[in-house]
C-alpha cells in the first residue's frame, strides 16, 4: 500500500472512529472523504451501469451507516468497507442479472477502494474558477460563455452586452493570458 493510500486509509479511519465516539461533524468528513473514494471504486467496477453507480454508491453508505456498530477498531478500515461494498455489488448483479460479472475477482491488488479519489473534476472546476478570477472581465465573460457555457458569439455578445468582436477578442486574449499564467509567464 502505498504512502498516500495508507494516509488516505488513517485520515478516515480517525474521523470514523472519533463519528463513532459522537462527534458529528468528524462523522460527515468521513462520509464525504468516503464518497469520492467509493464512487471511483464502484465505477471502476461498472464501467457498462455507470448510470447506477450513484445508486449503488447511497446504498453503500447506508450499510456502513448502518453497519457502523461491527467495525471492530483494530482492524483495518479498507477490509470492512471492502466488504460492505462487494455485498452491495453482489445485490446489484443478482438483481440485474449480469451473472457474468459475478465472476470477477475482487481482490485485485491493484483495485483497492483507496486507490484514487473521484475528486478530480471538482478540484479542476475550482481551479479554473480561481483562474478565471484573475482575468478581467473583458476577458472573464466571453470564456465563460462561449467556452464553457457553449453559447455561440451573438448569444455571448447579447448577455454580456459587448460586440461580437469584442467577444472574440475577449476569448482569444483571455485564453492567451491564461496560458501564460499556467506556464508562470504572469
Amino acid at each position: 500500500m502505498s504512502t498516500t493510500v495508507e494516509a488516505a486509509e488513517i485520515v478516515l479511519r480517525d474521523c470514523f472512529l472519533a463519528g463513532l465516539a459522537g462527534d458529528a461533524a468528524q462523522y460527515r468528513a468521513f462520509l464525504e472523504g468516503l464518497t469520492g473514494h467509493m464512487r471511483a471504486y464502484l465505477r471502476r467496477r461498472l464501467p457498462k451501469a455507470q448510470d447506477d453507480v450513484e445508486d449503488i454508491l447511497q446504498e453503500t453508505l447506508l450499510a456502513v451507516h448502518n453497519a457502523r456498530h461491527t467495525y471492530r477498531e483494530g482492524q483495518p478500515l479498507t477490509a470492512w468497507l471492502h466488504a460492505i461494498a462487494r455485498y452491495k455489488l453482489m445485490d446489484f448483479f443478482r438483481a440485474h442479472a449480469r451473472r457474468e460479472a459475478l465472476h470477477d475477482p475482487f481482490d485485485d491488488e491493484h483495485e483497492r477502494i483507496f486507490a484514487a479519489s473521484d475528486d478530480e473534476p471538482a478540484n479542476a472546476r475550482r481551479d479554473i474558477g480561481v483562474l478565471l478570477e484573475t482575468l478581467p472581465d473583458r476577458h472573464r465573460l466571453p470564456i465563460v460563455f462561449v467556452k464553457l457555457q457553449g453559447l455561440s458569439v451573438a448569444e455571448a455578445s447579447l448577455a454580456s452586452g459587448m460586440s461580437e468582436s469584442a467577444i472574440k477578442v475577449g476569448v482569444h486574449r483571455g485564453l492567451k493570458a491564461l496560458a501564460a499564467r499556467l506556464r508562470g509567464d504572469a
